[in-house]
């Protein structure tokens, strides 16, 4: 076993810098240390473990598996030494330079980001949120679980034991055509949107796991997907130029009108209800300054959101993952 006396502990936060940022610029600049002092650190470090960790690139540096398996564990230990000296003068927003990483896969992600750190802006200046705003990643439970992410956003529960899910707001969706569509003349007695091909995003691998409500209806439409997309932008965009059906969360729906000419098929059933919850490891539910950062996220959303849709929340309290209730809802073109 490795003696931790012959370790400078002083340089993992340079790893995890290095790790982060992807270039030794990046590092340098946010440890405020020159470039030749990152670049010695790292060759302690490289010596320390007996691994290159990162290997330059034409932009940056590209992680060694050695470094993608050390740098959870390396973060989560950071994390706990920051949160545990942050804890012991008591949490105060106003002069912690706290940093939290924040996954936001759902549509609004981007928006939101915004929401949040203008939120902070006053409140917790030195505060620093990170966000990923990507779609879903497959190992998202794992990040959170080992600390690459303090904190989640999702219309998926998560399945690890050790994480919590609480709802947040209720999501749903809404057909959405371009002004003047054929579909919005109504007087057909089969619903509008039957016989239109949608445009969609790509259905993720776990929407089979998603609580859903409501989608019997939706099914039954038989709808025909035409088109799979990565980002809700591109929906938007298809939608607004062409004929297709455009499958939108209701939470966008006023800047899909707004901003993109889109108008609501009328004649629809009622929109599924689909839960969003905010995930996180149970054991940082106590921790002020993680509940400082789900309180202020909690609000950027619901502020959003009542902008957005009739404020509905999918109750109160906390949902451990092991009570959070699954249903199966087949491919039927109206993944949102």
């Amino acid at each position: 076993m490795l003696n931790l006396r012959a370790i400078d502990l002083n340089l993992l936060p340079v790893f995890e810098a290095a790790y982060e940022e992807g270039s030794l610029s990046g590092a340098a600049r946010r440890l405020s240390l020159t470039q030749p002092a990152v670049s010695h650190a790292l060759a302690r470090l490289r010596a320390t473990f007996g691994d290159e960790l990162f290997v330059r690139q034409s932009r940056g540096m590209r992680p060694t598996p050695a470094a993608d398996a050390l740098y959870g564990r390396v973060r989560e230990a950071l994390a706990i030494v920051r949160g545990a000296i942050d804890e012991s003068r008591g949490f105060d927003p106003a002069t912690s330079r706290r940093r939290f990483t924040v996954a936001i896969p759902h549509p609004l992600g981007p928006l939101l980001a915004v929401r949040l750190m203008e939120s902070l802006a006053s409140v917790a200046p030195g505060v620093e949120v990170v966000f990923s705003t990507r779609s879903r990643p497959l190992d998202l439970d794992k990040d959170l679980a080992a600390g690459r992410f303090d904190l989640a956003l999702d219309w998926l529960a998560p399945r690890a034991g050790s994480l919590t899910a609480d709802p947040v707001f209720t999501e749903g969706i809404a057909a959405m055509v371009r002004s003047g569509h054929p579909a919005l003349a109504g007087g057909k007695r089969r619903p509008p949107v039957v016989g239109w091909p949608l445009v969609r995003l790509r259905p993720r691998t776990d929407w089979s796991a998603l609580p859903v409500g409501g989608v019997k209806e939706w099914l039954a439409l038989g709808l025909r997907v035409g088109l799979e997309v990565s980002e809700m932008l591109e929906v938007l965009a298809v939608a607004s130029r062409s004929d297709m059906v455009g499958i939108v969360p209701t939470s966008l729906a006023s800047i899909a009108r707004r901003d993109f000419g889109l108008e609501a098929v009328p004649g629809l059933p009622a929109s599924p209800s689909i839960p969003v919850w905010m995930v996180y490891r149970e054991a940082r539910r106590a921790e002020p300054s993680h509940a400082f950062l789900r309180e202020r996220l909690a609000a950027a959303v619901r502020d959003f959101v009542a902008g957005a849709q009739p404020p509905t929340r999918a109750g109160k309290g906390r949902m451990p993952v092991s009570k959070v209730r699954t249903a199966r809802a087949k491919s039927s073109g109206l993944e949102p």
